[in-house]
């Protein structure tokens, strides 16, 4: 039994690691080849010559008079911290109320709430734009922030209900004999206890929202003058650019930040996960 279940063991780990290297091949690639000159990258595009590796195609993608990376940092951090937030605070006392009514109505909404997940963001897009011209809001950050916060929702709620479902109901029995309203239960004592669960959702809608094209593309235009960094990247590098010393590096740096934020907070990801697996 031991060496089938080391053998059982060794093969899940080969296999896993293999993956991991097939899925961390584009990103090699991405970042060697930022660092080459064209002819390096089209002649050996899997190997570098760190004698011959210059930034320089690095600084020049940074000053790009197409698309002003430090612009387009600060309108997709607004745009995901302005999403989160709206998110966060909409669904925290949605999802208090459906998990404390275990009715069959509350149940039937969630279920249309989550039913929201299934239905891919290219499709609504079409529809949305009539929306957002007749409020006035096309072309403009808040009528881009509303539906990239539309689209969070679905997820944000099931998985907070999910999580307040488990929660025992002592806490809020407790609260109301101690003279406390529910604003005050929800907010001081049963979304302290969300913060793991809060803070990965936070990291995941943060991801969907930075690498969103599509959305910000059409809803915003090419005439409106605001980008966020996929839209600056498309113009930057443009749709049939062969100039490849060009496109890795602004690629790069379209990926630095939220590549960062995911390395520093995987184990907030990782560990709100498993607080859900567990109380679910």
């Amino acid at each position: 039994m031991r060496t089938s279940s080391r053998l059982a063991t060794s093969t899940r780990v080969a296999f896993l690691s293999l993956l991991s290297l097939f899925m961390l091949v584009p990103l090699y690639i991405l970042v060697i080849n930022a660092f080459k000159d064209q002819q390096d990258i089209l002649t050996s595009p899997f190997t570098i010559d760190l004698g011959s590796a210059t930034t320089s195609h690095l600084a020049d993608a940074w000053s790009n008079p197409d698309f002003s990376v430090p612009y387009g940092y600060a309108v997709t951090l607004l745009l995901v911290a302005s999403v989160n937030v709206l998110a966060i605070g909409v669904c925290t006392p949605a999802a208090y109320v459906l998990a404390r009514t275990p009715t069959r109505v509350f149940r039937m909404l969630l279920m249309f709430f989550v039913a929201g997940m299934f239905v891919p963001t290219q499709v609504i897009l079409i529809p949305v734009i009539f929306v957002l011209r007749e409020l006035d809001l096309m072309g403009t950050l808040p009528g881009l922030v509303l539906f990239m916060t539309a689209t969070t929702v679905p997820f944000t709620l099931f998985v907070f209900v999910g999580f307040i479902r488990v929660l025992p109901r002592a806490l809020d029995e407790a609260a109301a004999i101690d003279g406390a309203g529910v604003n005050y239960t929800l907010w001081r004592i049963i979304f302290p206890l969300m913060r793991p669960i809060v803070a990965t959702v936070f990291i995941l809608n943060s991801l969907s929202v930075w690498n969103d094209f599509a959305s910000p593309q059409v809803i915003l235009g090419p005439g409106s003058g605001v980008y966020t960094v996929t839209t600056g990247v498309y113009a930057a590098v443009g749709s049939y650019s062969a100039d490849y010393s060009k496109v890795f590096p602004t690629l790069l740096l379209a990926v630095i930040p939220i590549l960062v934020l995911f390395i520093v907070l995987q184990r907030h990801v990782m560990s709100g996960l498993a607080a859900g697996s567990i109380k679910g």
